[in-house]
C-alpha cells in the first residue's frame, strides 16, 4: 500500500531540493563550471523536447519580469487560451511555480513528473534543482496541451535553465544590480546575461533600461538580426488615475512596423491593473507591447480581453497593502533599484504616514544600496530574518542599519517581528515590510494566519 499523496509529495520536494540548489547558498561558488547548458539540453533530448510542443514567451529582467509574465499570461487566458506559466521563486507553495490558467500544478501531479524525472537524472549528473524543476513544468505544459507558454527567466537569461526554448518574442524588463557575484559588477555586463535570451530573427521587446543597459541589449539584438520593440519609443502611455486597490492609465502604439507587418491602435486603450506604483504601468506598458508581437503569430487577444486579463491579474507581495489604515504594506523589493521604487511608491500612496520597518534580507545583497534608498521612509527599523538558508542574521543587519541615524531592533523570528511592529506602531505609524520576496512572503502568512 502506498503512502498517502501528502506524504509522497513531501518526499518528492526533498527529493528535488536535494540536489544542487543555488538559490539555498548564501554565496555562489565556481559559477563557471554549474552555470551552462549542458545538462538542461541533456535532460530535454531525454524527454523528447517538451518545450518545442507548444508556443512560449521569455521573460528577463532584474525586476518586473514576474509582473510582466503574469499580465501577459492573464491577458491570454482571457482571450481563451489554455496558458501556462512558469515563475520563481514561489511564495507558500511550491506548486506555484507551475501554473496552467490560474491553477496550480497539483500535488499528485509533482509525485508523477518528479518519477519520470529520477532515471534521468543518473544520466545528467549534477542537474540543479531549477533545471529539473523547469524540466518538469516544460513536461507538464507539454501533457497537458497548452496553446502556450509565458516562462519566467530564474537568473540572468544567457545560461538560465529557461534559455533552451525557441520563443514567439522575448521580453526584457528593468535591469539593475543583482547578483552580481554571478552576472557582473557593470549594467553592460549583467544586460549581456540577460541578453542572452535575445534569438535570432526573433523580436525583443525591452522595458525602459538605462542607457548602458539599453545599449548592451541593442547590440545584442543587432548582431543577432533580432527586431527591436522599445516601449518607451513605441507606445505612448498617460497614467489616468490611482486608488488603494488599484491604477488606471492609457497606452497607445505610435505606429510601428515589424518584419512586415504594422502595429498600431487607432485610439487609445485605457486598462485598469491591481497592481499598484509607476514601475508596474511600465511593467503593463511592456507586456502590452510583447501582446502585439504575439497577435502577430496567430493569437488574437483584443481590447476587451486585455482589459479583462490585466483587471484580473494576480500577483501578491508587490506593494501589497494587508492593510489600508493603518497601513501595512509588504514589497519583495531586494535590490537598490527596487528599493527606489518602492519609496516612491510609499510617498505617492502614503506620504503623510510614518512608518516603521521591518527589513529582512539575504546575506549576499549589496544592504546599502537597499538602505540608502529606503530609510528616509523609516522612523525606525526592526531587523529580522527569513527562514530562507540564504537570509542575513537579524542581528547582522542590524549592524549594517546602524550606520544610518535611525533606531534599530533585531528580532527574530519573523513572528515576533511582526507582533512588536504592530505593538509600536500602534494607530498613528504604518509597517513596511521588505528587503526580499522571503521576508515579505513570511510577513503575508503571519499576517492572514493572524487574521483568521
Amino acid at each position: 500500500m502506498q503512502p498517502p499523496v501528502e506524504e509522497r509529495y513531501q518526499e518528492t520536494l526533498d527529493w528535488i531540493y536535494s540536489w544542487v540548489d543555488f538559490s539555498m547558498k548564501r554565496h555562489v561558488d565556481d559559477k563557471h563550471r554549474f552555470f551552462k547548458l549542458d545538462r538542461m539540453n541533456k535532460l530535454m533530448e531525454l524527454l523528447d523536447n517538451p518545450q518545442q510542443k507548444f508556443p512560449s514567451v521569455h521573460v528577463a529582467g532584474t525586476k518586473g519580469k514576474g509582473s510582466t509574465a503574469s499580465l501577459i499570461a492573464s491577458a491570454l487566458r482571457a482571450t481563451g487560451y489554455k496558458v501556462g506559466l512558469y515563475t520563481s521563486p514561489h511564495l507558500e507553495d511550491f506548486r506555484e511555480r507551475i501554473v496552467i490558467n490560474g491553477e496550480m500544478i497539483s500535488e499528485k501531479r509533482v509525485i508523477e513528473l518528479a518519477d519520470q524525472m529520477r532515471p534521468l537524472t543518473e544520466l545528467v549528473p549534477e542537474t540543479t534543482t531549477f533545471e529539473l524543476t523547469t524540466a518538469m513544468a516544460f513536461l507538464y505544459f507539454a501533457q497537458e496541451d497548452i496553446d502556450i507558454a509565458v516562462l519566467e527567466v530564474g537568473l540572468g537569461g544567457r545560461l538560465d535553465a529557461t534559455n533552451v526554448v525557441d520563443p514567439l518574442v522575448s521580453v526584457i524588463t528593468s535591469i539593475s544590480y543583482d547578483h552580481t557575484s554571478v552576472l557582473g559588477n557593470t549594467l553592460t555586463e549583467i544586460a549581456t546575461e540577460k541578453g542572452g535570451i535575445i534569438k535570432p530573427g526573433r523580436p525583443v521587446v525591452l522595458a525602459p533600461q538605462a542607457q548602458e543597459a539599453r545599449e548592451a541589449l541593442l547590440k545584442i539584438a543587432k548582431a543577432r538580426n533580432a527586431p527591436v520593440i522599445e516601449t518607451e519609443k513605441e507606445y505612448s502611455i498617460e497614467p489616468l488615475k490611482h486608488t488603494l486597490r488599484s491604477q488606471t492609465f492609457q497606452i497607445q502604439s505610435r505606429h510601428f512596423a515589424i518584419q512586415g507587418h504594422n502595429i498600431s491602435t487607432n485610439s487609445p486603450l485605457r486598462l485598469t491593473i491591481p497592481l499598484l506604483g509607476a514601475h508596474q504601468i511600465d511593467n503593463a506598458a511592456t507586456a502590452v507591447a510583447a501582446l502585439d508581437i504575439i497577435r502577430l503569430s496567430g493569437f488574437h487577444p483584443t481590447r476587451k480581453t486585455l482589459q479583462a486579463g490585466f483587471r484580473n491579474v494576480y500577483w501578491p507581495a508587490r506593494f501589497e497593502i494587508l492593510r489600508e489604515n493603518p497601513p501595512i504594506v509588504i514589497d519583495s523589493a531586494h535590490n537598490g533599484d527596487s528599493m527606489q521604487r518602492l519609496a516612491q511608491t510609499v510617498d505617492e500612496y502614503f506620504h503623510n504616514w510614518p512608518f516603521i520597518l521591518v527589513f529582512g534580507a539575504s546575506a549576499d545583497k549589496r544592504l546599502g544600496d537597499m538602505l540608502d534608498a529606503i530609510l528616509p521612509r523609516a522612523e525606525m527599523v526592526i531587523t529580522t530574518q527569513s527562514l530562507h538558508p540564504r537570509a542575513a542574521t537579524a542581528e547582522e543587519l542590524k549592524a549594517v542599519v546602524e550606520k544610518y541615524s535611525v533606531p534599530v531592533v533585531a528580532v527574530s523570528p519573523a513572528e515576533d517581528a511582526i507582533s512588536k511592529a504592530l505593538f509600536l506602531a500602534g494607530e498613528s505609524k504604518g509597517i513596511l515590510v521588505t528587503g526580499s520576496i522571503f521576508i515579505a512572503s513570511a510577513a503575508r502568512v503571519i499576517w492572514l494566519q493572524m487574521q483568521a
